[in-house]
This record gives C-alpha cells, sequence and structure tokens, in this order.
C-alpha cells in the first residue's frame, strides 16, 4: 500500500506547485516566458521601476538623467560647463529621492602612467561628487572611486577614443 500512497503523494504535489501564466498575470507585468522555441523573457516593470530598481525617469531616453557620463578635457578635473546642467539634474533628482546611492566612477584614457591614471581618475570622480555635494546631496549618499584607464568606452587609439575615455560615470544603486 505505501508503495502506491507515495507516488500519488508526489504526483499531487507537482501538479499542485505547476502553474500557467493567465492573462492577468501577463497585465499585470508579470514576467512569461514564451516556450514555442523564442527565447525572449518578458521585461518585468513595476510601479514605473525596471529590473534594477530604478524608476522609468533615470533610464528614459528622452529625459536627462539617462544620461551619465561627464566628459573631460585632457589632464584636467574641472567639470565643464556644458556638463553643469547634468550634474544639477542628478543632484536634484538625489536631493528629492534620498533612499538612492550613487557611484562616481574617475576614467582616464590610456595615456600616462598606471599611478597617474589612478589618481587622475579619482579626482573627476571627486570633481562631481564635490558638485552633487554642494548642490545638496547628502554624502552618504555619494561614493566615489578611479578606475584609471581600466575600463576606456572605446577601445581606440586616437583622439577622439581618448575623448571618450576621459569621463566620470554617475551611476545608480542597480547598476554597481
Amino acid at each position: 500500500m505505501k508503495q502506491l500512497v507515495i507516488p500519488a503523494a508526489l504526483a499531487l504535489l507537482i501538479a499542485a506547485c505547476s502553474s500557467t501564466p493567465d492573462s492577468k498575470d501577463a497585465a499585470a507585468g508579470a514576467p512569461v516566458e514564451t516556450r514555442d522555441g523564442a527565447s525572449s523573457v518578458a521585461t518585468v516593470t513595476t510601479g514605473g521601476v525596471d529590473g534594477r530598481g530604478l524608476p522609468a525617469v533615470l533610464t528614459d531616453p528622452k529625459s536627462i538623467l539617462s544620461k551619465r557620463s561627464v566628459y573631460f578635457d585632457y589632464d584636467s578635473y574641472e567639470v565643464k560647463a556644458e556638463y553643469k546642467d547634468l550634474v544639477t539634474a542628478h543632484a536634484k533628482f538625489l536631493t528629492e529621492n534620498r533612499k538612492y546611492k550613487m557611484l562616481v566612477q574617475g576614467n582616464t584614457d590610456e595615456r600616462g602612467s598606471r599611478e597617474y591614471n589612478l589618481a587622475l581618475g579619482q579626482k573627476r570622480a571627486d570633481a562631481i561628487r564635490k558638485m552633487l555635494s554642494l548642490l545638496g546631496v547628502r554624502e552618504d549618499q555619494i561614493e566615489s572611486v578611479s578606475l584609471g584607464e581600466e575600463k576606456p568606452k572605446n577601445e581606440g587609439h586616437n583622439d577622439s577614443a581618448w575623448a571618450e575615455n576621459r569621463r566620470g560615470d554617475m551611476l545608480y544603486s542597480g547598476e554597481f
């Protein structure tokens, strides 16, 4: 008798645990994976927040907040006037949304020694962090770190590639 009860109980348990998505779940934004050979999975968004927990305003390409890089001149760590509105917009977002944290990554091009580039990358990250702080962002919301030449945006070895690599990237929790 035990030999019949155990397999029956297991079959019942497995059947109870399985489910199929219904249209109500799909409309609510539940992830649904197609089983017809397609390998796509629907992106889940609830309440204007993406899968990383970021509000849509931070990822909408039409929003200034979707832009996260501040570019610097050669051998400089001064935030250019053309990027002050961008940093100000991020500062406003952070002061209005105290639960979010930001990591500022300072980057350089490949020219210069490793030590020099790490120091310059830190100065670039700190310049953005200081500007955010002066605009009212709490110190515990911002961290700055140098990546030096280790994370190039452009792998090229010319002026335009180097210009893309001289930057500070502003990343929110969930992106780092």
